[in-house]
């Protein structure tokens, strides 16, 4: 006979196998029904997004190039050295950093500086010339330190300078050529000569005994001129005579005097008025008379002021009076001096040998004036190759376009600032969005971010040399705020993000496809309020960014909104 543990668990074997039998032929056998309803399509639900707090910040993405910023390139204005001279260059630009007053190359053994400026060197500069370039060269000379003056005429001042600007580099400043000096020195003869000839017809002119007596009045008339301006300079000056000078010091020893004794009546009357130390029985001493020598000194000193300026008055007076004479004197010595030039002039006029004179004071004035003119432009100067005139320096030589004993046509070199930038472009609805100033950021391939500023756009922003950007886009040029961290990284391609717009605070957002503008014109979202049910919120909306919309209505976070109207 069988135990009763035993028979238990027979009978636990059996219903098991039982209820798997039964399980197994449920999943394999269904009704009409069953295979039916297996087959509908699963009633449609919902899509919905949470409605969010969170800060929202909007960016224009742009792809660029890490270059160094504001590309200038270099060409010579003219010939360096001699104009005859072919152009080669000696010393080609070298790449690095060019400082203001330094030699950028060499061309035929001279020199080409840079300085700092605006105008453009277009010309040679001589003595004489004026004009804002030379006064753009006169301040570059001052910060240099070569303390030329600004006036904007290239003087013997300027030229001083100059030539201390090219002996540091090692170099003379260009001086006139063989030919000019010999031209200088052949005008200067001719001059030489035609006064020469001229003392001559003078000397001749002058020999005649009809116009001796005349020669003898003129004379005598300029002495009398010089007598009378002398003493009226004289007494211009204010210098007093002799005795008037003695009449003052007497009037101001005068005024002294009485002074002197008011002062002493003055204190010997407060002497007498100051109690004594000791008491004493005697009865107080009688400042009657010491206060009539007190009233007496003061109507003896201002009997001397007023003696005094009375002289002074008077001295004034005199002086006006003898000015007036003086001056009359003068005008009579000029009408005499004139009548005995006209004089002589007349009597010169019926000579024989005036037409002499007159022609040869013709020939002074000819070869004075075309010395005057060659001299204007004579001297030491600046060629017009020698010089360039940058926007910004210090600068950077980007790029050599010459090299040293290729003949120098065209342009020689590319300069840059010292500092990055990143070049790119936008398509015009993004570029609407953009202005100089907003904050930006770049990003290297690494995952390294650096804060930087939209520079400039369209227009501006254009790269002389660079290719311009797909047709319609804008171009834009974006400035890392640091160096740091971007040195030796030119010409790495970069990504950049120039924010244009950013909440102040955590505001709610949701996605821009929630978002539906009925017939009215008003912004609406769909609200779940249950499985399958919603309610229609109307909303407002504000900054755009990542495919989220800033929203503010009847919403608070976490509510669920219906995405695309579905």
């Amino acid at each position: 006979m069988k135990s009763p543990r035993k028979l238990l668990a027979a009978v636990l074997v059996g219903v098991l196998a039982v209820a798997g039998a039964g399980w197994f032929l449920s999943t394999r056998l269904r009704s009409p029904a069953d295979e039916a309803a297996r087959r509908t399509p699963p009633k449609a639900s919902l899509v919905t997004a949470a409605v969010e707090r969170r800060e929202l910040v909007s960016t224009v993405a742009v792809n660029g190039t890490l270059e160094y910023g504001s590309p200038f390139p270099i060409t010579l204005a003219g010939v360096v050295g001699g104009p005859a001279e072919l152009q080669r260059a000696t010393r080609a630009p070298r790449q690095g950093r060019l400082r203001e007053g330094g030699v950028l190359m060499e061309v035929n053994g001279r020199p080409v500086f840079a300085l700092r400026g605006k105008v453009p060197m277009h010309r040679t500069i001589a003595p004489g010339t004026r004009g804002d370039d030379v006064e753009q060269l006169q301040r570059a000379l001052r910060r240099l330190g070569f303390g030329a003056p600004v006036s904007g005429v290239f003087d013997g001042a300027t030229v001083a300078a100059v030539t201390r600007l090219y002996a540091k580099g090692g170099y003379e400043a260009q001086r006139p050529a063989l030919g000019d000096r010999q031209a200088q020195d052949t005008l200067r003869k001719a001059v030489q000569t035609a006064k020469e000839t001229l003392a001559l017809e003078q000397r001749a002119l002058d020999q005649g005994r009809d116009v001796l007596p005349l020669k003898i009045k003129l004379g005598n008339a300029r002495a009398g001129l010089r007598a009378a301006e002398s003493a009226l300079e004289e007494a211009e000056d204010g210098r007093r005579t002799p005795d008037d000078q003695a009449k003052v010091d007497a009037a101001d020893s005068a005024v002294r005097a009485a002074e002197e004794k008011l002062l002493e009546a003055e204190q010997a009357l407060a002497e007498a008025d100051r109690p004594a130390a000791t008491p004493s029985p005697s009865p107080t001493s009688d400042t009657r008379l010491l206060e009539l020598k007190v009233a007496n000194a003061r109507a003896e000193l201002d009997s001397a002021r007023r003696a005094r300026d009375r002289l002074g008055d008077e001295s004034a007076q005199a002086r006006v009076k003898r000015l007036r004479e003086l001056r009359t004197a003068v005008r009579t010595a000029q009408e005499g001096l004139v009548t005995a030039e006209q004089a002589l002039r007349h009597a010169r006029q019926v000579s024989p040998a005036k037409l002499k004179v007159a022609n040869a004071k013709k020939d002074v004035a000819a070869a004075s004036s075309l010395l005057g003119e060659f001299l204007r432009t004579y001297g030491t100067s600046i060629p017009p190759g020698e010089v360039v005139f940058l926007p910004a320096l210090p600068a950077r030589v980007h790029k050599a376009k010459v090299k040293a004993g290729q003949m120098v046509e065209d342009e020689v070199a590319t300069v840059t600032s010292s500092s990055f930038m990143v070049s790119g472009s936008v398509e015009p609805e993004e570029a609407g969005l953009l202005r100089e100033g907003l904050k930006a950021s770049i990003e290297l391939d690494s995952g390294q971010t650096y804060p930087a500023t939209l520079s400039a756009v369209g227009e501006k922003a254009k790269v002389p040399g660079e290719e311009p950007p797909p047709a319609g886009n804008r171009p834009v040029l974006i400035t890392p705020e640091s160096m740091k961290g971007l040195k030796g990284l030119s010409g790495t391609a970069v990504a950049a993000k120039v924010t244009v717009g950013a909440t102040d605070e955590p505001v709610l957002v949701v996605p821009v496809a929630a978002v539906v503008t009925a017939a009215d014109g008003k912004a609406r979202v769909q609200v779940e309020t249950a499985p399958d049910r919603t309610r229609e919120v109307e909303v407002r909306t504000g900054l755009t960014a990542d495919g989220q919309v800033e929203v503010s209505g009847d919403l608070k976070e976490g509510d669920r909104v219906v995405i695309g109207g579905a």
